[in-house]
């Protein structure tokens, strides 16, 4: 795995993105203990998945346009949430 700093957001960018990091982990982690039998909760659960996938990935690629972040064909970016830095991960997963 080859990982070279690419750029950097402002604090305000981070804490946008670390919101939704956490979300979608604390989700992940709710849907190992969901079943389908509670099927109210299961819908909410899957639609709040989405949603939050569907805000995660836009943020990366609205971040990524607005600092125009070098990319390259199966590497993806990964934030440093201390210090605000965005890395390329080549040969990894976000």
């Amino acid at each position: 795995m080859v990982k070279k700093t690419i750029g950097r957001v402002t604090p305000e960018e981070r804490d946008e993105i670390q919101a939704l990091f956490e979300r979608r982990n604390g989700l992940n982690e709710l849907a190992k203990i969901v079943t389908a039998e509670n099927d109210e909760l299961y819908e909410k659960l899957v639609k709040d998945l989405g949603e939050t996938g569907t805000k995660f990935q836009s943020w990366w690629d609205r971040m990524g346009s607005k600092y125009q972040w070098e990319s390259v064909e199966g590497g993806n970016w990964e934030i440093n949430f201390t210090t605000c830095e965005i890395y390329l991960v080549e040969g990894g997963a976000r």
